[in-house]
């Protein structure tokens, strides 16, 4: 059985029934404590009777708002898949939508020189409030930490006094960190991308897409497939502006290779590093008999212009 409402085996209904009973003097202080509540603690417990109760009784007391510490060590190209990166605007448009005015403050630490352009993508699912309420600290950022939050409450490894009972600086048994998602639960397969071009390249030839970046620090986004066959792909940057110029004749960003994308699609991004026009050229030149359909989105990604005051103290990637 699932453990929800309306899909309890005996043992489940006679494990609600004691929660129920056992946690009856804190009730009153909980917010709509129904059945679809009370499960909830259980399933995270495994409906382990003493394991639920203990856990509702340490963290069921009422919560005004939230301090949220993002830790952005390791933040890198990999995070700004574009599917990925919808997941966290749907996070945020559910957190603005189901929880208004819960948080006090979100407070930045390590922020690599990709924040500005993942802020910037998550700007538009904020409402003024809460961007007011984002601060980025800088290289000292453990000071800064200790300014809104008290040492006995942080742990060690943020600056605070906090520790696991046998002295883990980071709390393992408080805080749930994130990792490398085993490969066994990737769904890569499952997501369907919709693509807004299409070209065909004739065999022995290649296209080429530009697109002008007006200064450093924007991410070049793109994703892409072929009917059939592999294809060709890397980025350049161009040394005459006006003119369609051949591979050679640019500065070669990111080398070409050949990506089974008829397999698999293929993602990537790009920091550029300079203003210019960079052109993303999809290679056919080396198949004698087959023409390439292939299927493409780019996107520019502009950093935020207010987060780029801190840029001096951003880590780079």
């Amino acid at each position: 059985m699932s453990g929800r409402v309306g899909d309890l085996s005996p043992k489940q209904a006679e494990t609600l029934a004691k929660f129920r009973e056992n946690v009856q003097d804190v009730l009153p202080a909980l917010p709509n404590p129904d059945d679809y509540f009370l499960l909830r603690w259980l399933r995270a417990r495994n409906f382990d009777l003493q394991k639920s109760e203990a856990m509702l009784r340490k963290l069921g007391k009422k919560i005004d708002t939230i301090v949220m510490i993002f830790d952005c060590e390791g933040l890198g190209l990999k995070h700004f898949w574009k599917p990925l990166v919808e997941v966290y605007q749907e996070f945020f448009c559910l957190l603005e939508e189901n929880y208004p005015e819960t948080l006090k403050f979100m407070l930045i630490v390590k922020a690599t020189k990709l924040f500005p352009v993942g802020y910037n993508l998550m700007k538009p699912f904020l409402s003024e409030d809460t961007r007011r309420k984002i601060i980025v600290l800088g290289n000292n950022w453990k000071e800064g930490l200790l300014k809104l939050i008290s040492p006995e409450e942080l742990p060690v490894q943020f600056g605070g006094t906090l520790t696991d009972p046998d002295g883990n600086p980071k709390c393992l048994t408080k805080i749930n960190y994130g990792g490398e998602i085993p490969k066994s639960m990737y769904v890569r397969d499952q997501v369907k991308t919709q693509y807004e071009h299409s070209v065909q390249i004739s065999r022995g030839s290649s296209h080429q897409v530009e697109y002008e970046i007006l200064f450093p620090g924007c991410l070049l986004r793109w994703q892409f497939s072929s009917d059939g066959a592999d294809i060709g792909f890397g980025v350049f940057l161009k040394t005459k502006m006006g003119e369609r110029q051949k591979a050679a004749e640019m500065t070669e960003v990111l080398p070409s290779q050949r990506y089974n994308a008829h397999l698999v699609p293929e993602d990537g991004t790009l920091t550029c590093s300079e203003a210019g026009v960079y052109v993303l050229r999809f290679d056919n030149t080396y198949s004698f008999v087959h023409t390439k359909k292939v299927s493409f989105t780019v996107e520019v990604l502009l950093p935020d212009e207010g987060m780029q005051k801190y840029d001096q103290e951003l880590t780079p990637v």
